[in-house]
């Protein structure tokens, strides 16, 4: 009896980056706050999605910003060309981050 092997490749992105924080326009009295992904990380998770995405286009991922890890979505926006993080309040709180400022970014795609 021949037996067929089948080969499973995991392929994870994890990206270290620079941002800085803004304010989504159309949310701002809210204060809905996002960095950008650089767009190399965009476009290599957006290969690698190959449309198995979620509501919205959005990426589940892990993302450590300082001390504070959470999971999360990443969010393709169109008019920047690139995916955009949400960093929530309490990170934010957290890791003493406000509009304007810098933060190193650690973004693993957790589910494609």
């Amino acid at each position: 009896m021949c037996v067929s092997a089948l080969r499973v490749m995991l392929i994870r992105v994890i990206a270290v980056f620079e941002a800085e924080l803004w304010i989504w326009d159309a949310r701002r009295a809210d204060t809905w706050t996002f960095v950008s992904l650089p767009a190399d990380v965009s476009d290599e998770i957006e290969a690698l999605a190959d449309g198995s995405t979620h509501g919205f286009g959005s990426v589940p991922v892990r993302v450590t910003i300082g001390g504070s890890t959470w999971t999360t979505s990443v969010f393709p926006d169109r008019g920047r060309g690139c995916y955009v993080l949400p960093v929530k309040k309490a990170v934010r709180k957290a890791e003493r981050l406000d509009i304007g400022d810098v933060a190193t970014v650690k973004v693993e795609v957790t589910d494609l």
